[in-house]
């Protein structure tokens, strides 16, 4: 999703510039890959995802196309076409390349675009950096960054927080909930009818990821010839209800989305693409069985965003930046505070929910094999999610009172992050990417 974002902006900009200088001889575009990018990009569809962006292309607007016979047609095209007729050339197979020599010292997920001429000189030149759930910094941002965000002032928001303690202190001093502040800053920005509408919009997506997941089958592409499993488990247990366990229901839940993911279809950033089916999967789950309203789900979204948005401030989501505990922990930490919070857990409850989560991840490499996102990560979506249910029944049937403070945790999955060997960094050069054998 980040390199399809920036690639769509770099295109924007030499849109502008061929607009200005009206040189339009032999200009053709290229895209060099870094870092995590580049060792795992052929597995990410990094490739097809620039391809689709030069061509204008955007995550969101990708939600009802055949992205698979939509890249071949771009592919064949052999260039981008600009307004106002002008042909760049652009090849996926000859303009993409990936550079496996030094990461870039800002972010090891870098990437550059260039213009250039019949001579190869660069006219214009930006690198990016995907930072993480589909968004990017460009150079000049990456520093301006407070973590993977940018910073704005707290006075835009009536409560604001960049800490679980301060979060806490907040909603108690003001008697309200996680999801009531966190609805009231989101408010301040846009009006509750369209915070409700995209809530909403969320919840459904992520509905139609589970019923696609739960209705496919076949092998997953890639080249591992990895079967689909979620379908046939979601047809067991309602073939034998009697025998169905929650861990059954939440890893079919799970891996139906994450399935989804590793076919290239839809799938929401909860809060990245290859930690989307532990969010659902709990929500879903109590949606089914416990009859969780509206509100409810709502209510479950916003507190499981304030925890995410801490995560990501304090540390990091990304799996190029602090291996799978920043994805999958991330995600099971999000859950399990939504679960609690619409069970009635108080604030400390929550937080104490989120952090038994994340702490139980702590130290999860990222290691997929052949850098394709299904072993390991459509399983670790079905045990983050199970994780997340067990952390919020933990935090739900306790004061709130613990040991280890959630900002405490956060701050250790960082360091735990910065001292991990990039191979176990989203760049399959360790772990379970080099422990098979092929026949």
């Amino acid at each position: 999703m980040g390199p399809m974002v920036a690639a769509k902006d770099f295109i924007e900009k030499a849109g502008l510039f061929c607009h200005e200088h009206p040189v339009t001889k032999d200009l053709h575009l290229h895209c060099t890959l870094k870092g995590s990018l580049a060792y795992t990009g052929k597995g990410h569809a990094t490739d097809r995802a620039v391809t689709l962006g030069l061509h204008g292309y955007t995550p969101a607007g990708m939600a009802n196309y055949d992205a698979d016979g939509l890249y071949d047609d771009l592919a064949s095209r052999n260039a981008v076409a600009l307004n106002g007729g002008t042909f760049l050339g652009f090849s996926p197979r000859f303009n993409i390349e990936f550079d496996l020599s030094d990461t870039l010292p800002q972010h090891p997920n870098g990437m550059v675009f260039q213009l250039l001429d019949g001579s190869d000189k660069v006219l214009i030149e930006e690198v990016y950096f995907s930072i993480g759930g589909g968004f990017i910094a460009s150079l000049e941002e990456i520093g301006e960054l407070v973590a993977p965000m940018k910073a704005t002032s707290t006075q835009s928001c009536p409560y604001p927080f960049d800490s679980a303690r301060s979060m806490v202190a907040m909603a108690n001093s003001n008697k309200l909930s996680i999801a009531d502040m966190k609805r009231a800053n989101e408010t301040a920005h846009i009006t509750a009818q369209k915070l409700e509408e995209g809530l909403d919009a969320i919840w459904h997506a992520m509905q139609r990821c589970i019923n696609n997941g739960l209705s496919s089958d076949g092998c997953l592409p890639g080249g591992l010839n990895i079967a689909r499993r979620a379908k046939k488990l979601f047809h067991y247990l309602k073939e034998t209800p009697d025998q169905a366990s929650l861990n059954e229901w939440l890893c079919a839940y799970a891996m139906a989305v994450n399935e989804e993911n590793a076919a290239g279809r839809l799938v929401v950033t909860a809060p990245t693409n290859g930690a989307a089916g532990v969010i659902p999967a709990v929500l879903n789950y109590i949606v089914e069985f416990e009859s969780m309203s509206r509100t409810q789900v709502h209510d479950f979204l916003l507190t499981a965003a304030a925890i995410g948005g801490l995560i990501k401030h304090r540390s990091s989501i990304s799996g190029a930046e602090v291996g799978c505990q920043g994805e999958v922990g991330s995600a099971a930490a999000m859950a399990a505070a939504g679960l609690c919070a619409v069970r009635g857990g108080t604030p400390q409850q929550v937080e104490n929910a989120a952090e038994i989560a994340l702490e139980h991840h702590l130290g999860m490499t990222c290691d997929p094999v052949n850098g394709l996102v299904q072993v390991p990560c459509i399983e670790r979506n079905g045990f983050g999610a199970i994780k997340a249910y067990t952390a919020a029944s933990l935090a739900i049937h306790g004061t709130g009172e613990h040991f280890m403070p959630l900002d405490n945790c956060i701050e250790a999955m960082k360091q735990t992050g910065l001292e991990m060997s990039h191979k176990y960094k989203e760049t399959s050069l360790g772990g379970l990417a080099v422990s098979f054998t092929e026949c």
